[in-house]
């Protein structure tokens, strides 16, 4: 027995426990956390003293986690969410409110929707702390494992322990450098002309290269990017063009022409091809949190305003 109270665990000690496990790193979870290192260092020997286990040992330059410290993991969630829930019962009022979220989204929905969501939430509330981390090929373990309260994507994952809603749909536009080059006038001009594409690192094609690949239609692409910041390089001075959301071109494309796709270019292809839906999902134990349910409605109230000035 290691001769510790096991009422000398709390919930703040619980989540830097979960964080060092998720980062694999002490430095990282303490910049997570916005705590000094020594601060985690000390408090994470405590917990150790605690449960009588290393929890976590060195393994080249990270840490990995001990079979004990794995297997105390999901206990360790399950006391936070209880804690959250035994909270969550009190009348929520944004103003005397202090909100921490973490948002998993690719760059396309992080810049159109989070910085008009954070704008419209900090006059709110007391304080509110965003973190945003990417998405990628967004599976369910980012919302059960809690690594984000919030994944928006145009595929989110399924289960039955995650709820989605779906917040806009958007099409496809070309988009080029007007000074250079006309928008193409149909189809075959389309795919004579040379293309520059998104692939994130993490992620699976553009959902517009998958409805091409489909039909059997191949584009000439000569440059892909990890992101569509990445877009506006290729295209400036160039006859290059992009197939882009169009919700996309103001946001980060503003500079450049933007044009329907040809119309004969998806002639007699299935109803949407082209067309891009968008969710947001969340893990089943956030669903009566007041506070995130209040932040999804904010969410809501932003594409709403989108729509309106569209």
């Amino acid at each position: 027995m290691t001769g510790f109270d096991h009422l000398d665990v709390d919930g703040h000690l619980l989540r830097l426990f979960v964080t060092v496990h998720e980062e694999g790193s002490v430095s990282a979870a303490a910049r997570r956390l916005d705590m000094a290192q020594s601060a985690v260092s000390h408090a994470l020997n405590r917990l150790r003293r605690v449960v009588g286990d290393p929890l976590f040992v060195k393994s080249g330059r990270r840490i990995v986690a001990t079979q004990h410290a794995e297997r105390l993991v999901p206990q360790a969630r399950a006391v936070m969410d209880g804690l959250k829930a035994l909270t969550a019962a009190a009348a929520f009022a944004p103003a005397q409110a202090r909100l921490s979220w973490t948002v998993a989204a690719n760059d396309f929905q992080r810049d159109l929707l989070l910085p008009r969501l954070y704008a419209r939430v900090v006059p709110q509330v007391a304080d509110f702390r965003l973190q945003v981390i990417p998405s990628g090929r967004p599976t369910g373990d980012l919302l059960r494992e809690a690594r984000c309260d919030l994944l928006i994507s145009p595929t989110p994952p399924e289960g039955t322990d995650i709820i989605q809603k779906r917040l806009f749909d958007d099409r496809y536009v070309c988009v080029f450098d007007g000074a250079r080059r006309q928008a193409p006038a149909s189809a075959a001009d389309f795919l004579a002309g040379r293309h520059v594409t998104v692939v994130h690192p993490s992620a699976d094609p553009l959902n517009f290269d998958k409805a091409l690949e489909t039909l059997g239609i191949r584009r000439d692409v000569v440059v892909s990017v990890p992101n569509f910041a990445g877009l506006a390089p290729f295209l400036r001075g160039s006859d290059l063009m992009a197939c882009v959301p169009g919700r996309l071109h103001p946001v980060e494309l503003r500079d450049f022409s933007a044009a329907p796709l040809p119309p004969d270019l998806l002639a007699g292809s299935p109803p949407g091809t082209g067309a891009l839906r968008m969710y947001m999902a969340w893990h089943l134990r956030g669903q009566h949190d007041p506070a995130q349910a209040w932040l999804r409605g904010e969410l809501e109230a932003v594409v709403r305003a989108l729509e309106d000035d569209a």
